[in-house]
């Protein structure tokens, strides 16, 4: 990857920003699989074209800044913390990197920085999915893991509405814990399989006939269905779902529903490879 800095920040910003290792062609980290085949295979297909502004990387930088201070910190008498293992996969090779192992209590640990709206939703599935292939790896080299924990440092939280607003997280750490079962285990063994079938399948097909990333991997907001009157511009009422335009229409009148398509906030947003993708390509307009 190529970093810029347009903003002429410090150095230092620019080395954070590097820190990440390469890896060969078929080595994989975690992180990497739990994106869309085709982002996965676009970043490390044109790892050497692709560019980035420091300033766009500011919240991985406070990341990895967050990262170093807890690695510094000496580790009780049995945990292991910040340690990259690598595990056979067929072919390939999965890599991956924990924060902390707590070997007393068999637990995986990982720190993060999220928005305050990922505790208010508390959509984690994403969260479990990466402590479990963390554990996962660990048991496969001998390591006994039965539950995991993350450690969320809250970056936009505000005192004010913590003490206002009854659903909102009170403080700006917030840990999030899991129990793993054996079916857990078992679940995350074949989702690796299907998802290192799914690089051997497409990492020799051209970028424009990649597998469009889904819905969920675009981060897609959901279309929305509004409820439109003849002769005013603005909708009588936004719902979720064409089931609930339409009876709330019967309900309420209006003369027709307008679809009004969700956006695809990483592609727009956060996709590193956006630029090498025909998807993105025709958001664009391009």
């Amino acid at each position: 990857m190529i970093i810029t800095n347009q903003l002429g920040l410090p150095k230092a910003f620019e080395e954070i920003a590097k820190s990440d290792f390469p890896l060969d062609a078929k080595t994989y980290r975690v992180t990497s699989l739990l994106k869309g085949i085709r982002e996965t295979i676009l970043e490390k297909r044109h790892a050497d074209e692709i560019k980035q502004d420091v300033s766009d990387m500011i919240w991985l930088v406070f990341g990895t800044a967050v990262h170093g201070i807890l690695e510094k910190q000496q580790e009780g008498d049995n945990e292991i913390k910040e340690t990259r293992i690598s595990i056979p996969f067929g072919k390939y090779t999965l890599s991956g990197q924990f924060d902390l192992y707590d070997a007393e209590n068999k637990k995986i640990v990982d720190y993060k920085t999220c928005s305050v709206w990922k505790i208010i939703y508390g959509n984690y599935d994403d969260w479990k999915r990466q402590l479990l292939i963390y554990a996962y790896m660990l048991r496969k080299i001998g390591f006994e893991v039965n539950s995991g924990e993350i450690v969320a440092i809250v970056k936009d939280h505000s005192k004010r509405d913590a003490k206002v607003k009854a659903d909102y997280p009170k403080l700006p750490v917030q840990v999030v814990k899991f129990n793993f079962t054996e079916s857990d285990f078992n679940t995350i063994e074949i989702w690796l399989e299907l998802e290192f079938e799914g690089l051997k399948d497409f990492e020799s097909v051209p970028d424009d006939e990649l597998p469009i990333c889904s819905p969920e991997e675009r981060y897609n907001s959901g279309d929305k269905y509004a409820v439109m009157k003849k002769g005013r511009k603005t909708a009588m009422r936004v719902l979720d779902s064409k089931e609930e335009a339409e009876k709330w229409m019967k309900d309420n009148g209006g003369d027709h529903i307008d679809v009004r398509s969700g956006e695809d906030k990483k592609c727009l947003d956060y996709c590193a490879a956006c630029e090498f993708c025909s998807y993105y390509k025709s958001l664009k307009g391009v």
